[in-house]
């Protein structure tokens, strides 16, 4: 299972929300995956590339089930990742998804979620990255 501690997780929340310095830790910390993650979400190839690459499979899985790709939701779910797929339900509207992050302790990623979900949304509203389709993830 891919549980980052609290603190990388924090440090990714801060990275989404422009914090250099959150960036240049993670770097420094051997967290490139979670740098990645932003502009994964936001559907840009360099970085979906480098999950693939990097083998961070579930990180890619994650990223194509918040584009509702049902089949990386399913990789998820096989590779008992729930703590992933609550997150990309939850960017998907699922209430009950928050629900279960914090009655597992996990409020902190549902704050990720939160935070990813509210920066796809605003660029969406700003007409960045609507036309594309979700990434194809090799099993």
């Amino acid at each position: 299972m891919l549980l980052y501690p609290k603190d990388i997780i924090e440090k990714t929340i801060a990275w989404i929300e422009g914090d250099t310095r959150a960036k240049e830790w993670l770097q420094k910390n051997n967290y490139e995956e979670m740098v990645q993650l932003k502009d994964a979400a936001s559907r840009y190839p360099k970085a979906f590339e480098y999950l693939l690459l990097h083998k961070h499979l579930v990180l890619a899985a994650f990223v194509n089930a918040i584009w509702e790709d049902k089949k990386a939701f399913k990789i998820l779910m096989d590779k008992k990742e729930f703590h992933w797929a609550a997150m990309a339900n939850y960017i998907n509207g699922d209430d009950n998804a928050a629900m279960f992050l914090h009655k597992n302790n996990l409020k902190h990623y549902a704050e990720l979620a939160h935070k990813l979900q509210a920066k796809i949304r605003k660029e969406g509203d700003e007409g960045t990255g609507i036309f594309s389709g979700p990434f194809k993830v090799q099993k």
